[in-house]
């Protein structure tokens, strides 16, 4: 059998066809199209304004910086997140306060922000984890009347939905993430969005070395204007050809969406026929993109995470463990800090393959092992793979669209 990714991102020839087309005009840099990028993301995302960078990481790095956040103070982060999200608190000088998340959805809440305040907090970094949107109105009415800035970490938010808008546009700043495990990607890249005005033209200067007049300003005019540099910038631009990419990506969201949800259906309605298993869902007040379909093991009862990893490896599928817990990692460990849903999360659950691509058959692969693993019978090896085979012939078990024909041309 081949092996089965937990992740690949869906690129075709658009996508080539459209970093051919800029390299062929000779402006590779940041241009044209990233200026387009930011239009087209800002309206697809229901933000006033975007501010395209070079990352995330770059990304909430400058939203920290343009909240006014300062040496010595306190922002409250998860540490069910990747790293980055507390990194950029260090980057401005700020200390990152961990704060505990839900267990039901990884996402802090307003409870677990409240308890994790500190007289000198001055923003928080909520996270739409795995593309679970962040209730982020109940942490808003939290922060906003104390003048703490609430900036949404939408790295994995892309194509999910919060009380019937797109996550982030009800934040003042948010960032975003166009990495190849993310379901719109530009192979690295970022953005920022926000609803002002200030904030933006501020990011946009600081992205380019906070240069008063811009490289595409410079370049429209034959004699170049004098340039003045007000504060120390960055070098966080992000080039045409990702941009290009990204421009394709954008246009394919809805429909990867679609299907991704399609497929977390089939896994839902799988994981919810096993004992011992809990899949994420979306909450009450939106959608996920389902960038991640995380199960939890054990639940109540019963399985043991590193012994399913195993079977699922045994039977060429790459699955992964859980979120990370930041405040355990070197760079953060304090033993005074206890999270325990955050431990839990980190020490239960593992993410299974999900991507555009996936077909039927392989997606029946990893349920078949799922329920084998419950039922303590042995795994299907990579050797018994005429077996999948004929599994999937078969039908490939509960929930799977009849249709394989149509679901195989669209992926």
């Amino acid at each position: 059998m081949s092996r089965i990714n937990v992740m690949q991102p869906w690129l075709g020839e658009e996508e080539v066809e459209a970093v051919a087309e800029v390299l062929r005009s000779g402006w590779v840099a940041q241009g044209p199209r990233v200026a387009e990028f930011e239009r087209r993301f800002a309206s697809s995302q229901q933000a006033a304004h975007a501010v395209a960078t070079s990352s995330c990481t770059t990304a909430l790095h400058l939203a920290l910086v343009v909240a006014g956040v300062s040496p010595g103070d306190d922002v409250v982060v998860p540490s069910f997140s990747f790293i980055a999200t507390a990194n950029a608190a260090v980057y401005v000088g700020a200390r990152p306060v961990f704060a505990d998340v839900s267990p039901v959805s990884g996402n802090l809440t307003a409870s677990t922000v409240r308890e994790a305040l500190t007289p000198r907090t001055t923003a928080v970094i909520v996270v739409d984890q795995g593309g679970v949107p962040v209730d982020l109105d109940s942490i808003r009415k939290v922060c906003d009347p104390l003048g703490i800035m609430v900036i949404e970490d939408a790295a994995c938010g892309a194509g999910s939905t919060y009380r019937g808008r797109p996550v982030g546009a009800g934040a003042e700043i948010a960032a975003w993430s166009f990495h190849p495990r993310k379901i719109l990607t530009t192979g690295e890249g970022g953005m920022l969005t926000t609803s002002r005005a200030d904030l933006a033209e501020r990011a946009r200067k600081l992205r380019e070395h906070a240069m008063s007049v811009s490289a595409a300003d410079r370049h429209a005019s034959l004699v170049s204007p004098p340039e003045s540099y007000d504060e120390v910038g960055f070098n966080f631009r992000m080039t045409d050809l990702q941009a290009a990419v990204g421009l394709v990506q954008l246009d394919r969201l809805p429909e990867v969406v679609a299907r991704r949800r399609e497929l977390a259906a089939v896994y839902a309605k799988s994981v919810a026929e096993i004992g011992g298993l809990r899949a994420v869902a979306d909450p009450a007040w939106g959608t996920s993109n389902f960038q991640s379909f995380w199960i939890e093991v054990g639940y109540p009862y019963g399985l043991d995470r590193e012994g399913l990893l195993s079977a699922l490896a045994e039977a060429g599928i790459s699955a992964r463990r859980g979120i990370m817990a930041s405040h355990r990692q070197p760079a953060y460990a304090s033993p005074s800090v206890s999270l325990p849903a955050t431990e839990h999360l980190t020490d239960n659950t593992l993410i299974l393959p999900l991507f555009h691509q996936i077909s039927d058959s392989e997606q029946a692969r990893v349920i078949d092992v799922l329920r084998q693993s419950a039922s303590g019978d042995p795994a299907p090896s990579q050797a018994s793979s005429s077996a999948c085979d004929r599994k999937a012939e078969e039908g490939g078990g509960p929930g799977l669209a009849a249709d394989r024909r149509q679901r195989s041309e669209r992926a």
